[in-house]
């Protein structure tokens, strides 16, 4: 009877395992298929060029997306000021006074909300703020845009982190007459800061391959970026473009576009993953 039940209990162990590898299979065998299928299609104009020229005309050959990458690269980086020092700070709140309270209630559901915000919501609201009083797209209104995506992960984020920051630190630092302001600047968040780090990359890549809302406020641009308050190309966008158009040489360099920023995403990924590694190396 004994082994009877140990045989049965074997056999449904086996069995369990192998759902779960399959069920592993058939959700990494969708992500697998899909970088293939994008590698095969736009390795084929990857190149030098691709990163140094600007778009050509239909028919012309040749080309790239240089000002699209450089595009990306500015509207990341107005993204960046909008929304980190939001984030860190809101989050740095939330775990150092905002245990109890309405006010702190308010700020963490709004996180929570605005995380689940669709992003061409984000975009039309940007658009209301920006584009509409100003009569004109612009990168600074995509920057924002992408910046109020940003600030519920970053918040989220850091304020796990910090809370994590061992209470005795805090202690042993008022016991030496630190204010708390520095305490908190001085020894929690650089004890943290490979957390928030990791919080702040991931952020930077959820918000880096969206579309929706950079249609309505940085439009788009076929020329180098002239300043942050005039319309700016960028990667998603002039994929985007390219892929509906009827030319099957715009769709050569969408695929291109699609691999090069499907290699950023994943870059921005890997290194918040090795930051990421040992939960244990985020407080270091």
């Amino acid at each position: 009877m004994k082994l009877d039940f140990q045989a049965r209990r074997n056999m449904v162990n086996k069995l369990m395992v192998g759902l779960c590898g399959f069920a592993a299979i058939v959700a990494v065998a969708p992500l697998l298929s899909l970088l293939v299928y994008v590698v095969s299609q736009g390795v084929k104009g990857l190149g030098p060029d691709f990163f140094i020229h600007l778009p050509t005309p239909v028919g012309v050959p040749g080309g790239g997306m240089a000002n699209a990458i450089v595009g990306t690269l500015s509207l990341m980086a107005i993204a960046s000021l909008v929304g980190l020092p939001v984030g860190i700070f809101a989050g740095v709140y939330l775990a150092e006074f905002g245990k109890k309270g309405k006010f702190a209630w308010c700020v963490r559901f709004t996180a929570d909300v605005l995380s689940g915000v669709p992003s061409i919501v984000t975009g039309i609201v940007a658009y209301t703020l920006i584009v509409k009083p100003t009569h004109h797209f612009s990168a600074v209104a995509g920057g924002v845009a992408l910046g109020f995506m940003m600030v519920p992960i970053v918040t989220r984020t850091t304020e796990e982190l910090i809370k994590m920051v061992p209470h005795s630190l805090r202690e042993a630092a008022w016991a030496l007459g630190i204010p708390q302001w520095k305490t908190i600047m001085s020894i929690v968040i650089r004890t943290a800061r490979n957390g928030i780090l990791t919080g702040v990359l991931l952020s930077i890549a959820r918000v880096s391959g969206e579309t929706a809302p950079l249609l309505f406020t940085s439009f788009n641009n076929q020329f180098w970026p002239t300043g942050p308050f005039q319309p700016t190309a960028s990667l998603t966008v002039q994929v985007f473009t390219y892929a509906i158009s009827p030319f099957n040489d715009w769709h050569e360099k969408a695929w291109t576009g699609a691999l090069v920023l499907l290699i950023l995403v994943l870059s921005i990924n890997l290194a918040a993953k090795l930051f990421f590694k040992n939960p244990r190396q985020l407080l270091r």
